[in-house]
C-alpha cells in the first residue's frame, strides 16, 4: 500500500483509542517513514504513551517502554552479560532496548551516561557490550519524551544530542469537543487500555512500512526546491535573534521530512507548502535562542515562522 493509505489505515486504528492530536500523529508517521527518531513533549496524561502502543500495535511491531530515571544504568537500558551456570559460561541477557519502537520516557531524568547509551544506540542501530555487537531490531524508532515543566533534577540533552532527534513533536491539550468526548466515552464505559488490547488490530506489518519507506525515497525534489531549502537552512544561522542556526543534518532531515509528508499528501513531489509544513517540528529543538531574546518571550516556532515569511517561495 502506498505511504498514504498506510497512514490511513493506522490513523483508523489509533482513532479508536486517542481523540484528536491529528498533527502530533501524523508527524511522528512521518519519522517512521524516513526512518527517524522523534522528540515528545508534553505535560502528564495527554496520551504520549498510548500513541506510541496503540501505533507499534496497528503495524504489528514490538513496543518497549523505559522509565528513565535518576539511577538507571546504562546496562538497564542496552543489556549485560549473565552467567549461565548450566553451560558455565556468560551469555548476553538484551535490555528493553531491543525492540521495533522504544518509548524513552522523560529521557532528561536520567544521568549523560546512560543518555549516551541510548543514542549511541539510535546512531549506530547497536549496542556493544563486552566489545561484542549486537544489533538491534530493524525497523528500530525511538520516541523520547520529555516534560516541559518540571526541570528540577534533570539534565538537559546537550544541542550535539539534541540534532540527532529527527523533530521535535508538540503534544497538546485536546480542544473543547475533543475534551468533551473523551469524558462523555469514559462515563459511557470507554476504557483505552481494554480498547488497545481488543480493539486496535493490526492493519499492516513491517514490511508494508519498508514498501511504503521505499515509496517515499522516490518523490521527486526540483532544483528549485533544493534551492529554497538551502536558503532556508542558512538564513537560520544568520537571524539576530539565534545563537545557533541548523546544521547541514538538519538541512538533510528536512528535505526527508518534507517527502514523506508530500507522499503523506498523495504527491510524489515535494512542493513549498510540503517544506513550510514540517519546518517546526524540524526546527524548533534546533534553533538555540540569543539570552535576550528569550527575555523578550521568543520562542523557536515563532522564529521559523517569521523565517518562513522572509524567504520567498519560489514559483
Amino acid at each position: 500500500m502506498s505511504p498514504r493509505e498506510l497512514w490511513e489505515a493506522i490513523k483508523s486504528q489509533v482513532g479508536k483509542v486517542i481523540i484528536g492530536q491529528d498533527e502530533p500523529l501524523a508527524q511522528i508517521f512521518v519519522g517512521l517513514l524516513v526512518n527517524g527518531h522523534i522528540l515528545l513533549e508534553g505535560v502528564p496524561g495527554v496520551a504520549k504513551t498510548l500513541m506510541a502502543k496503540a501505533i507499534a500495535r496497528s503495524l504489528k511491531l514490538s513496543f518497549s517502554r523505559i522509565q528513565f530515571t535518576p539511577d538507571l544504568m546504562p546496562s538497564d537500558v542496552t543489556g549485560t552479560m549473565v552467567y549461565d551456570p548450566q553451560g558455565t559460561t556468560f551469555r548476553f541477557k538484551k535490555g528493553p532496548i531491543f525492540a521495533q519502537i522504544v518509548l524513552a520516557d522523560e529521557i532528561n531524568r536520567t544521568p549523560p551516561k546512560t543518555q549516551a547509551a541510548l543514542l549511541e544506540a539510535m546512531e549506530e542501530r547497536q549496542v556493544t557490550v563486552d566489545g561484542v555487537p549486537h544489533l538491534l531490531p530493524a525497523p528500530f524508532y525511538v520516541l523520547a519524551t520529555l516534560n516541559p515543566i518540571e526541570y528540577e533534577g534533570t539534565y538537559p540533552l546537550p544541542e550535539a544530542q539534541l540534532d540527532r532527534f529527527l523533530m521535535k513533536v508538540i503534544v497538546g491539550y485536546p480542544n473543547e469537543e475533543e475534551e468533551k468526548k473523551v469524558l462523555l466515552l469514559t462515563q459511557r464505559g470507554w476504557d483505552v487500555h481494554r480498547l488497545l488490547e481488543k480493539e486496535v488490530e493490526p492493519v499492516a506489518d513491517e514490511d508494508d512500512l519498508k514498501r511504503a519507506q521505499q515509496e517515499v525515497e522516490k518523490v521527486q525534489v526540483v532544483e528549485e526546491i533544493h534551492e529554497y531549502l538551502t536558503t532556508l537552512v542558512r538564513r537560520t544561522r544568520q537571524l539576530t535573534s539565534v545563537r545557533l542556526g541548523a546544521s547541514p543534518r538538519a538541512g538533510l532531515y528536512w528535505l526527508k521530512c518534507a517527502a514523506a509528508w508530500a507522499a503523506l499528501q498523495g504527491r510524489d513531489f515535494v512542493i513549498p507548502d510540503d517544506i513550510k509544513a514540517v519546518a517546526a517540528p524540524v526546527l524548533r529543538h534546533r534553533l538555540l535562542l540569543k539570552p535576550e531574546a528569550e527575555l523578550e518571550g521568543l520562542v523557536p516556532d515563532a522564529v521559523v515562522a517569521s523565517l518562513l515569511d522572509s524567504v520567498p517561495v519560489p514559483r
